[in-house]
């Protein structure tokens, strides 16, 4: 028997309790007579049995240690204030108690929640064990409480941070991907052991290395944004049809994250090209990461990607206006400067070019309004850009009612042609628009030899202002 007066007892660095459980020990008989087989059940359906068979313990004993944890200042204040210490969280612990003591278990640890006097929160790590001279009546059962707060106030905040992190990556509005490139860095490895030091030389000479690194990514996880941006209902869908999204453009995105990597760039940034499931283009902006902890493996990377594909529409629009003419649909002026400056450089002879104003068309916009005039200016656009279709010949308003066409490596004979075709188009346009029939002053010019391209744009235009006063002239 443990005396009261037990000096290991009483110097415990560990709080302890001696309790009488031999009332305890009565009910589970009784219980017993009564036929009850399923004991869990029998209290989770009778809570006020476990309330009563709560106190039917009767505290012994207990140690300096457990009056300092609960804030007591002796036994007596201790077991006055039990339901301060004990509340309704305690009586789920006494459950598990009567039932491994009803399975037989003589020893056995659980987990509780106490409070000091106070009021503070106390986890405890319980140990219960009846003394061996008493497990005829278990009048002594020796009972310790740790306390384990700050070790579960870690395990909880540990909890709560990894549910955090699960819930931004689940809810990100960015599409994310948790992938394994352990087999990649394998490979990269391999090829620095043979002695492989100008690895893009490589790559042009092995251009299969690149599609056997894809072949080895492992995807691990995808969050709800990525099956929202490629279109798929769930992910077991999106990982059948990454041959869909990963179409031929990936191989190019691809080969410089393999640089990146070669160089050490654990993270790295590209745009790349992928395809919804349904098809549609998806511009992303593609953010490669290696997760800290992984660096000598890489078998956990992050890959998010940044839907951009409002955005490169947008700079597509914009540059698209920026060489083209709204009404027309040509080139526009800045293209055609542009354009002359280039075939000026790389020297490409023969160059020809044909010159054209519309004629009338202030008389059109004075008499019919300028809707009129604007009809005429998208029919001669029609009506080019069926000339220059399947061509290299580049078509430009260049002014209110000139347009140039500009014909590359084209010579006498070509410009004639080109020339026979823009007749035969505008005869049928307008016999068509019979109404409203286009007319038009032409000039036209072929490079001659050593001849700089602006005399040779200077002699159509003369040529075709020649025309357009002797248009005017015949109107008088």
């Amino acid at each position: 028997m443990i005396q009261l007066d037990n000096p290991v007892f009483n110097m415990s660095p560990i709080p302890l309790w001696l309790e009488d459980f031999s009332a305890v020990k009565l009910q589970l008989q009784s219980w017993r007579a009564q036929g009850i087989q399923d004991l869990r059940e029998y209290l989770q359906n009778n809570p006020l049995e476990v309330e009563q068979s709560a106190r039917k313990i009767n505290i012994l004993q207990v140690n300096p240690q457990t009056l300092k944890l609960y804030e007591a200042s002796n036994l007596e204040e201790l077991r006055e204030n039990l339901k301060h210490i004990f509340r309704e969280d305690m009586l789920h612990t006494h459950v598990e108690e009567l039932v491994h003591l009803w399975e037989g278990r003589t020893q056995f640890t659980n987990t509780a929640v106490n409070y000091t006097l106070s009021g503070e929160r106390l986890d405890i790590q319980l140990r219960c064990a009846i003394l061996p001279e008493y497990l005829h009546d278990w009048s002594q059962v020796l009972i310790t409480t740790e306390n384990i707060t700050p070790f579960q106030n870690a395990r909880r905040l540990e909890e709560k941070n990894r549910m955090l992190a699960e819930a931004r990556f689940v809810y990100s509005p960015t599409s994310l991907w948790v992938e394994d490139f352990s087999s990649i860095k394998k490979r990269l490895d391999q090829l620095r052991a043979i002695g492989i030091e100008d690895f893009n030389t490589f790559l042009d000479v092995h251009p299969d290395f690149i599609q056997q690194c894809i072949k080895d990514i492992v995807i691990i996880d995808v969050n709800q944004a990525t099956l929202d941006l490629f279109g798929a209902a769930d992910k077991s869908i999106l990982l059948k049809n990454t041959h869909k999204i990963f179409s031929n453009e990936m191989s190019q995105t691809f080969r410089q994250q393999l640089l990146d990597l070669w160089e050490g760039k654990t993270r790295h940034q590209h745009e790349a090209v992928n395809y919804a499931l349904d098809g549609s283009i998806r511009h992303v902006l593609l953010q490669f990461t290696v997760f800290p902890g992984a660096e000598q493996t890489w078998d956990t990377v992050q890959v998010a990607l940044v839907d951009i594909t409002a955005r490169k529409k947008a700079e597509n629009y914009l540059e698209y206006l920026g060489k083209h003419d709204a009404l027309t649909k040509l080139y526009n002026r800045i293209f055609y400067i542009d354009e002359v400056n280039r075939l000026e450089r790389s020297m490409q002879r023969p160059v020809s070019c044909i010159f054209i104003d519309l004629n009338g068309l202030k008389n059109i916009n004075d008499q019919f309004g300028h809707d009129a005039g604007d009809e005429l200016l998208r029919r001669m656009g029609h009506v080019l850009e069926q000339l220059i279709k399947n061509t290299q010949y580049s078509a430009s308003r260049i002014g209110g009612y000139e347009f140039v066409i500009l014909l590359p490596n084209a010579d006498l004979t070509s410009l004639n042609n080109c020339l026979h075709s823009l007749n035969e188009l505008m005869l049928i346009d307008n016999q068509f628009h019979a109404a409203h029939p286009i007319s038009l002053s032409i000039g036209h010019a072929c490079s001659q030899p050593n001849e700089r391209l602006e005399d040779t744009l200077k002699r159509a235009d003369a040529v075709m202002y020649h025309q357009k006063r002797a248009y005017y002239a015949a109107q008088q």
